[in-house]
């Protein structure tokens, strides 16, 4: 591993430690030439997931790609960066527990929109109507009523005592 400071070859792991859910190692290094300190990952290569659109095209996973969509949903919302990068390794957690290498684009979506709605509902309504393409404002309001429907549901289920049978 070359120094970035210095491009020296020669340097000496200082601390290494499990990352990214047990995806990769996390090591700490020193060069000895200019005393510089660097962290490197190594992450185990895998067969890159291929995204079939809908047009039958297929095209390789870009995770750049889905954070830049995600981001794009959350502007302006209370939802921090660090939120937006859990989401997105979340999101790839589930998509490498998926079987086989080919994921169609539309369980991808639905995987967003599903986190997105745990996190902020705005984000979740703006992402919705583009992966959705929403036609017209009727559509639009289905999204928002079908949303405040569910929160509906989980606050009645979380308020829901369970009374003792007789």
């Amino acid at each position: 591993m070359r120094c970035p400071n210095c491009n020296a070859t020669g340097n000496r792991v200082v601390d290494t430690r499990a990352s990214k859910g047990g995806r990769a190692v996390r090591r700490r290094r020193e060069c000895p030439v200019c005393e510089t300190r660097f962290t490197t990952y190594e992450v185990v290569e895998e067969h890159p997931l291929q995204v079939l659109k809908r047009s039958g095209a297929a095209e390789d996973f870009d995770r750049e790609k889905l954070l830049k969509s995600i981001k794009v949903a959350c502007v302006r919302r209370p939802v921090s960066p660090s939120d937006i990068e859990v989401t997105v390794e979340h999101i790839e957690e589930d998509l490498s527990r998926e079987v086989g290498v080919e994921m169609e684009s539309a369980r991808i979506g639905e995987l967003v929109m599903g986190v997105l709605q745990r996190l902020d509902r705005v984000a979740y309504v703006r992402y919705a109507s583009v992966y959705r393409d929403f036609q017209d404002t009727g559509e639009f309001r289905d999204a928002v009523d079908e949303l405040d429907s569910r929160q509906d549901r989980e606050l009645l289920s979380l308020n829901q005592v369970e009374l003792p049978l007789p």
